[in-house]
């Protein structure tokens, strides 16, 4: 089995990969050339989704695509084929993502930026912190990265509410609603958390208004794509006092332009697309898992429907 790698830490995974399944071929490069060079010869490939557009567009098709990001939105590309098994990374950010939401919601609670000010301005600040048992989390986007991150929210006592495609039973939730009610529940919640893929359905999804459904003390944190915000909207509605404030960790254009309104916007804290990195590691091991099922003809962990766009 030949196995192209295409990812900026193709040497990293190139070794990770030799070390568990030695018996197979990695063809693998850092210059986008001889890659391109190598891309036929193997059926299978395993990359960023990005660097794997570049290859599809140059011609070349493989049987099978391992994404290493959750989301594969480069390669949805309308020039693409699309004729090819495809597969995102599944199962290895839950804990990670979790991570990266207990710091700005523990932060918010506990007011950390305002006592840096606080600091900086040589102020003793006494006020009592505040705690998360008992706040009302909305998870928009309940998947596999949605339902890890309820799991590990729900020790801190805070109450889950969960937005679907349409509205169901999860467990651990005291209710999933459909998008069409997210409004609905907006009004009581202390956390809205964007966990969305980008589909045609998620575009300008929070806009001026839904924002102004929000609760004027809600913290907003964008962890899943940046084109289901209308830029501006946000920024006004923080402006007006909507909502408390909002952590934006996805952004429509990245890096973000100097001139672009939330690098000043009241209230929102940029963290640079950082929330969940992948873990090479754990990448390999569902790489390996999905060959074993890719090679028996069974279904792939985080098979992608391209018409639905996850």
């Amino acid at each position: 089995m030949r196995v192209l790698i295409a990812e900026h830490d193709y040497l990293l995974y190139t070794r990770l990969l030799q070390e568990a399944a030695p018996d197979i071929e990695i063809l693998s490069s850092g210059d986008s050339a001889q890659l391109a060079a190598m891309a036929p010869q193997a059926q299978v490939w395993l990359g960023q989704p990005d660097l794997l557009a570049s290859l599809l567009l140059q011609g070349s098709k493989p049987q099978w695509i391992q994404s290493t990001w959750a989301g594969i939105t480069p390669l949805l590309d309308e020039r693409l084929p699309r004729d090819y098994r495809l597969s995102r990374a599944v199962g290895i950010f839950g804990q990670v993502m979790a991570e990266y939401m207990l710091t700005y919601m523990l932060g918010h609670e506990r007011e950390v930026l305002a006592r840096l000010m606080s600091q900086v301005e040589r102020k003793w600040d006494n006020r009592p912190g505040q705690s998360l048992a008992g706040r009302k989390v909305l998870i928009v986007g309940t998947g596999d990265i949605g339902r890890s991150v309820a799991q590990f929210l729900k020790p801190f006592g805070v109450q889950l509410y969960g937005v679907a495609s349409t509205a169901r039973e999860e467990r651990g939730f005291e209710q999933v609603v459909s998008l069409q009610d997210m409004p609905e529940l907006l009004g009581d919640m202390d956390y809205v958390i964007n966990l969305l893929p980008n589909t045609p359905q998620t575009h300008d999804l929070y806009d001026a208004r839904l924002f102004a459904c929000f609760k004027p003390t809600a913290l907003f944190i964008n962890a899943g794509r940046g084109v289901a915000v209308v830029d501006a909207d946000l920024v006004a509605a923080l402006k007006d006092g909507l909502l408390a404030g909002a952590v934006i960790d996805v952004c429509r254009q990245e890096p973000l332009p100097q001139r672009h309104p939330f690098w000043t916007a009241y209230g929102l804290l940029l963290t640079g697309h950082s929330s969940a990195p992948t873990s090479p590691a754990a990448m390999t091991g569902l790489f390996l898992d999905n060959l074993r099922a890719f090679q028996a003809g069974e279904t792939l962990r985080g098979e992608v429907d391209f018409n639905k766009g996850y």
